[in-house]
């Protein structure tokens, strides 16, 4: 897999007019379509025999160009959710998603298929990237991948622009990371609202663009962020509960940062040659753990986006062929990195969010066998944790601050790219603006700010207290999440019995 993903990453393109012909030659079934016409292009595109619920339901509201909300646990078959209805229409479906590798993983596995997949992203070399915009032009393309701020990136906006260019639908891939990120430091996210009615002006009369969001942990109030921001029109919504009933979680208070380590260390011999993965919440902490356990004689590596994209690429494949046992990472590892034999995650420091936690523990027994989940948290004697929550709740205000501040000068009228060079921090506090209803989106690049209802307060979508809760609670685990994430019947009285709450009878 290593040699063909290098051959693909050097030739973006290679194979796409052959790639499309394969596609008509397999003489898939056009729009209108019944449930038994998807089924059979499922069928000859992947081979399995059928869809798992709600996969089929999924293809079918996306085909009818309807907006969607799709909520799956790690591991559920999202990515087929919206791949095969691109494939199965006339047209260019845009995926915009956050992680460059990601992208190249999902891309990847669609050119082994010989499909019409291609990616755009701030790494790619020059001649790739136009490569890639001739294929736009020429429409030759089912699938393009890319960020928020590639899409709105004056090269690709101008393309995908042309009148002549059919774009079926939008897909936010990872779309938590709208709401986890669009108001504290990829402000782009929420520019993304405006895309939709933007690319219509410039489309005949009558095309139908539908969005649909994707994501494994959305709870209630984020599901309305993501409503709110994509402006999505009465959308059919599929959710489906996080629970995972052959993956245990578990608490464990430590005293001090050597208690920490020593934590770890215990934990991973009692794991002998089986995968796993370290979470991390810093570079630093990647690097100098990573040493230890080397030192240990672990095979180990660190990972985090400081890395350079040929690093990172290498350590992943070392992890996925099992060269090393386990990756000591921060939160930039996981999406699109399909391992299925993941037996256990460690969060040597607990995360600032319980959708970043429940993502990062979907990671592991993705193939349905027993896997375990372990986080760390300061004991009485080290204020560690609590620090380092301080801090991210404090960066927030002063983002908020300095949004406030920026009221007073910024045009109330403008367009972000301009302002932008004469306001560094414009982008985000443009976004907290908007969070704040102050401000709309005449377009993604030209915005209103409107005098409104200052006593109004920002969304805590990307508050701590969720997680701290969950770290103190004496109640099951998975009940805890369940309630979280909204849903309140399941959690009722559930009893996981393999959680340390459970196993210690407090539930």
């Amino acid at each position: 897999m290593g040699d063909r993903q290098d051959e693909a990453n050097q030739n973006p393109l290679r194979g796409h007019s052959s790639q499309s012909a394969f596609l008509d030659d397999m003489n898939l079934p056009r729009p209108p379509l019944s449930a038994t016409d998807i089924r059979s292009a499922f069928q000859q595109i992947w081979g399995y025999d059928d869809f798992r619920s709600p996969q089929g339901e999924i293809v079918e509201t996306l085909l009818s160009q309807t907006d969607a909300l799709i909520i799956m646990p790690t591991g559920g078959g999202k990515s087929i959710c919206f791949q095969l209805p691109a494939l199965m229409q006339t047209g260019l479906t845009l995926v915009v998603s956050p992680l460059v590798a990601l992208m190249e993983n999902q891309v990847q596995e669609l050119r082994q298929r010989r499909l019409p997949a291609a990616l755009l992203h701030s790494e790619l070399p020059a001649p790739q990237r136009k490569q890639v915009l001739l294929a736009i032009e020429a429409q030759r393309l089912r699938l393009l991948y890319l960020s928020p701020e590639t899409l709105l990136s004056t090269s690709v906006w101008q393309r995908l622009c042309e009148p002549s260019l059919q774009i079926n639908g939008i897909i936010l891939d990872e779309a938590h990371c709208l709401a986890q990120w669009g108001e504290a430091f990829r402000p782009a996210y929420y520019r993304l609202g405006a895309v939709r009615s933007a690319l219509l002006q410039h489309k005949p009369a009558g095309t139908q663009i539908a969005i649909a969001a994707f994501t494994a942990t959305a709870d209630p109030q984020v599901q309305q962020v993501i409503e709110h921001v994509l402006q999505l029109k009465s959308p059919q919504i599929f959710r489906l509960n996080p629970y995972r009933s052959n993956l245990s979680l578990t608490v464990r208070s430590v005293q001090t940062p050597r208690g920490r380590r020593q934590g770890l260390l215990t934990f991973i011999q009692a794991q002998p040659k089986q995968a796993g993965l370290v979470y991390v919440r810093t570079r630093r902490d990647s690097e100098e753990l990573s040493d230890w356990l080397r030192q240990k004689g672990y095979k180990t590596a660190a990972y985090h986006a400081g890395l350079g994209a040929s690093d990172r690429r290498r350590i992943e494949q070392a992890w996925l062929t099992d060269t090393l046992q386990f990756v000591v990472c921060t939160c930039a590892f996981g999406m699109g990195v399909n391992k299925s034999n993941v037996r256990w995650i460690v969060h040597f420091h607990a995360p600032f969010l319980l959708s970043e936690y429940v993502q990062e523990i979907g990671r592991a027994g993705r193939d349905g066998k027993p896997a375990k989940a372990l986080t760390l948290v300061s004991g009485w004697l080290d204020s560690e944790d609590q620090q380092r929550w301080k801090f991210f709740e404090t960066q927030g205000q002063l983002q908020q601050q300095t949004a406030e501040k920026l009221l007073k000068k910024l045009p109330k009228q403008g367009n972000v790219t301009e302002v932008a060079k004469q306001f560094k921090e414009s982008p985000i506090a443009l976004s907290r603006l908007q969070n704040l209803g102050q401000l709309t989106w005449s377009d993604p690049f030209h915005y209103t700010i409107h005098q409104s209802d200052r006593s109004q307060t920002s969304s805590q979508s990307n508050s701590t207290r969720p997680m701290r809760d969950y770290l103190k609670t004496r109640e099951c685990r998975w009940g805890f999440l369940l309630r979280a994430f909204g849903f309140e019947d399941e959690a009722t009285g559930f009893k996981c019995g393999s959680c340390d709450r459970c196993k210690q009878g407090h539930c």
